[in-house]
């Protein structure tokens, strides 16, 4: 379990993170949702451990997070940082070499699935594509958590699609849990067992996707909606 005691985080002078609590169980997909600047990239990095908070206490089983929690937390950034002049499978293989817990074969697999050829060189990949192997190299690995930073930015529907679907078939969803931040919620949404909303920097909301529905009949994106206008 991940769990977030009162974190708080600045840039310089402006707080990115303010006395965040949030519990994060195994076995969930939870979609974090904001708008742009409200903390989600550094809700994920310092939850990966590439980040230290500057109060409070991230804790992963009860021990606080450091680098070395890369060993059982898989982060996937928004952007790509590849080797440009990679093949697919020469960056299967790196990865292979870095993390003990890299599947080679269930990589190649979900690169079958998602139909990206093991022979193409990053360089010239389409960004549909690069997000693609994106994918593939983070569920490459058996780790505890993935966390994902806007994994359908700026693709394709179809893309996108495809990429949703590998989530569901590559995941052990009873042990294993999906934090994504994403500006797609109503795409999502069907995929989502919880959702975690920031705002300025801190956690206005953290609800399951059922309830949701049940108590406030809506669906996510109009309850995210009508959340913000509350609070504007």
């Amino acid at each position: 379990m991940i769990e977030l005691k009162k974190v708080s985080k600045k840039y310089g002078s402006r707080k990115a993170l303010h006395e965040i609590e949030l519990i994060i169980p195994q076995g969930k997909i939870i979609g974090l949702v904001g708008e742009n600047g409200s903390g989600k990239t550094t809700l994920l990095k310092l939850t990966a451990g590439l980040l230290t908070p500057d109060s409070g206490k991230a804790l992963y089983g009860g021990t606080s997070i450091t680098r070395k929690i890369a060993s059982e937390i898989a982060y996937m950034p928004d952007t790509d940082l590849f080797y440009p002049y990679f093949t697919v499978e020469q960056l299967f293989d790196f990865y292979d070499s870095q993390f003990e817990d890299f599947d080679l074969i269930k990589a190649k697999e979900i690169a079958q699935f998602l139909s990206v050829a093991l022979d193409a060189r990053i360089k010239n990949l389409s960004k549909g594509n690069r997000g693609r192997v994106k994918i593939a190299v983070t569920l490459g690995r058996e780790a505890s958590y993935y966390l994902l930073d806007e994994p359908f930015s700026g693709l394709d529907p179809m893309v996108r699609d495809d990429i949703a679907k590998g989530l569901i078939r590559f995941t052990d969803t009873e042990r294993q849990t999906i934090i994504m931040s994403t500006h797609e919620l109503k795409e999502v949404e069907p995929l989502l067992d919880e959702i975690v909303v920031l705002r300025e920097g801190q956690v206005i909301a953290h609800e399951a996707v059922d309830e949701i529905r049940d108590i406030h009949g809506k669906d996510a994106t109009s309850w995210m909606v009508s959340l913000f206008r509350k609070g504007s």
